[in-house]
């Protein structure tokens, strides 16, 4: 288990950093602070689970980062899907 609290600061900023973006991306501005980390950590989870059905596997940290992007920018549409349809 890591316990290195810089590890987890990083984590939480670069979540925050891709939800941010992926709101830019889908609707011209964030989610909030919170909510850009949220959408930016489950979004990563959701492009690395998407790359490896694909068969995609990043081999350096932009690579990672851009998978982490586009998991964001997916799970903002399919929400905005869901919650339209409801």
């Amino acid at each position: 288990m890591i316990n290195n609290i810089g590890y987890w600061v990083w984590f939480i900023i670069v979540g925050g950093v891709i939800g941010f973006l992926a709101g830019l991306i889908t609707r011209g501005r964030g989610f909030g602070i919170i909510g850009d980390i949220v959408i930016g950590i489950v979004g990563a989870m959701l492009g690395g689970w998407m790359s490896r059905i694909v068969g995609l596997y990043p081999s350096s940290t932009i690579g990672a980062f851009l998978l982490a992007l586009v998991g964001a920018v997916v799970l903002v549409g399919l929400t905005r899907f869901v919650v339209r349809h409801t």
